[in-house]
């Protein structure tokens, strides 16, 4: 058969040898086209989320490997199912004693982090002992340019004194953790860093034991002339349990659900609403005449007023979207803002957060470093000028 092809080519004519490498290159082209086209596609967000859903409602489809199975194969295949949301039941066991001992480390840490606020608000002054921060010994240098630094850094510092009063305390501290955190600064206005100046404390407390599990975020603010309360709160309501009608879902405790705080606004400064004047024409008359409404304004403190999960739990769209990203933000505070607070403050845990993504950058750089290779082999790329 091999010799009968060789005849074959010896025999074709040469200029049909010619149209046979230009189909080549054509087939060539339109790969390089594909894999293009392929790469802008899995670009698009909506056409990701098309696929996500897509996919999403292939998981739990039967492949058909079940049905070919034996019956005695079957049954023992259920045998493993009934095992595994025993497993599943287990493990929100495990995550209830794992809510108790966060429960006991909580009251372990509060101490210093009571003490942290008492800095942050100059109710404590702590001491030259306590202030010593020892340098990684990269960063340590020698004894005679410390020296001089030392002595240039004092001289600043009466140059200071004298032209300023010492401020007191770590001024808007929490303010600055929250313009250093993407998160959270996607949440602030302008109307509200002149509030959170007066922001003093964030405490996580946890439910009591016996009780159902949940957590409350409390942020405790000096006297100000926005409102009254020194306290707003926001609880989130947990489960942790298996869904009886999908156990193999779990995958450790939910929120179900979230409740806000009434802030009691002096009169004039609530930020969450804005007033807007509209024209009216009457229909008859013609008229106009202007009318003064009060709508919901973008603010920070429209956390405090998540919407109600009702007993149902069913919910639109658009709430969904929003108590997703309020859990997101409950559960990062709690995590991540309150126990590390003074490194969001210096911004180094952020630098922590960044270096978590090195190599997820590196991928996309090697992959543009495709895409970039591939237009260059494309003959209709025209390079941008």
């Amino acid at each position: 058969m091999a010799d009968l092809d060789n005849k074959d080519q010896a025999e074709m004519d040469p200029a049909d040898m010619e149209d046979v490498e230009e189909e080549e290159e054509d087939a060539g082209e339109d790969n390089s086209k594909a894999r293009q086209l392929t790469r802008q596609m899995m670009q698009n967000p909506q056409i990701l989320a098309a696929l996500q859903e897509r996919l999403d409602g292939l998981v739990g489809s039967p492949s058909g490997y079940m049905e070919s199975l034996p019956k005695v194969v079957k049954r023992r295949v259920n045998a493993l199912k009934n095992l595994q949301v025993k497993c599943a039941h287990i493990e929100a066991k495990f995550y209830e004693e794992v809510h108790e001992l966060e429960r006991k480390y909580a009251a372990l840490y509060q101490p210093l982090f009571d003490k942290r606020s008492e800095i942050v608000r100059a109710a404590y002054e702590p001491t030259d002992e306590e202030c010593e921060w020892k340098q990684d010994e990269e960063e340590e240098l020698t004894v005679s340019k410390q020296e001089e630094m030392k002595e240039k850094a004092k001289v600043e510092e009466e140059k200071k004194d004298e032209e300023k009063e010492d401020p007191k305390g770590i001024p808007e501290f929490w303010l600055t953790v929250f313009k250093n955190v993407d998160l959270l600064s996607e949440m602030l206005q302008e109307h509200d860093e002149p509030i959170l100046k007066h922001l003093q404390d964030i405490k996580v407390k946890f439910s009591d034991a016996g009780q159902p599990m949940s957590f409350s975020l409390e942020f405790h603010f000096e006297p100000n002339d926005f409102f009254t309360n020194t306290i707003l709160t926001k609880t989130y309501k947990m489960r942790s349990e298996p869904d009886e009608s999908d156990p193999f879902s779990f995958d450790g405790p939910e929120i179900m659900g979230c409740t806000g705080c009434t802030i009691d606004w002096t009169k004039g400064k609530n930020v969450t609403l804005k007033t807007i004047k509209k024209k009216q024409k009457h229909k008859g008359r013609g008229t106009v005449r202007t009318v003064t409404k009060t709508v919901p304004n973008d603010s920070f403190f429209n956390f405090f007023s998540p919407p109600e999960v009702p007993e149902s739990g069913e919910l639109d769209e658009d709430s969904e979207a929003v108590l997703a990203a309020d859990f997101e933000i409950g559960h990062f505070i709690r995590e991540r803002i309150v126990p590390r607070a003074v490194l969001y403050f210096t911004g180094e845990a952020i630098e922590d957060d960044d270096d978590d993504y090195d190599e997820e950058g590196e991928e996309a750089d090697d992959e543009e470093g495709e895409e970039e290779a591939d237009e260059e082999n494309d003959p209709d790329y025209e390079p941008k000028v």
